[in-house]
């Protein structure tokens, strides 16, 4: 297969990414102020790049934290973790907003236009700019954070089957399948978008501690 490009401007795209990273900082300053206010941080200005002073971080409501966005919703099958086995599960969902978008860029490193540049998505297949497929899988992550019991990741393998457009509400579950034995467990874990496509599929082995008291 071949294919032919237009001749490459090194001065347009410079341009076009410096544009680019100014609008994924600024969304990733904004993410992050938000998450910093949910911790009961206070957040920095932008003109004022220096360290937080220690004097204005307050403890935050564990509630806060967990939880930390009114659009986040939880079921699960149990909040006893000596009852944990076989068939419990824990559904969690969450819109994919810009800013989630822009600031997993930043964090992440992967800025690809596809994600970030509307003009260049809107040329692909996809018609548009969709979210990272690794954010979204992140909802599994969230997910397995909320069964009772503290969690710890083993493996986690992934299919991807379809995109999820910025600003859908996406579902992840994650369903107790087998008990390998020693707290260990395998699981069938799926992320769901708004109209029920399974946008991603997969099985997580994972160890579940008996939380520490508090």
């Amino acid at each position: 297969m071949s294919s032919q490009s237009p001749p490459f401007d090194a001065t347009d795209t410079t341009a076009n990414w410096s544009s680019i990273s100014k609008h994924v900082l600024n969304s990733y300053v904004e993410a992050n102020n938000a998450v910093l206010a949910a911790m009961g941080l206070t957040p920095r200005s932008t003109d004022d790049p220096g360290p937080l002073d220690e004097a204005t971080v307050t403890d935050p409501d564990v509630s806060d934290v967990s939880y930390g966005d009114e659009r986040w919703t939880l079921e699960r099958s149990t909040d006893d973790y000596a009852a944990l086995g076989v068939g419990d599960f824990v559904r969690f969902s969450k819109p994919i907003r810009n800013a989630d978008v822009s600031a997993f860029a930043q964090v992440s490193g992967d800025t690809n236009r596809l994600h970030l540049e509307e003009e260049f998505a809107g040329q692909t297949q996809f018609g548009g700019r969709i979210a990272h497929g690794t954010l979204v899988a992140g909802t599994i992550s969230a997910a397995l954070a909320r069964l009772p019991g503290l969690t710890v990741y083993l493996s986690q393998d992934l299919e991807f089957h379809a995109p999820v457009e910025i600003g859908d509400i996406v579902t992840a579950e994650c369903e107790i399948v087998e008990d390998l034995g020693d707290r260990r467990y395998r699981l069938r874990t799926a992320v769901t978008a708004e109209d029920d496509r399974t946008v991603i599929d997969g099985e997580a082995v994972v160890l579940i501690e008996e939380p520490p008291e508090a």
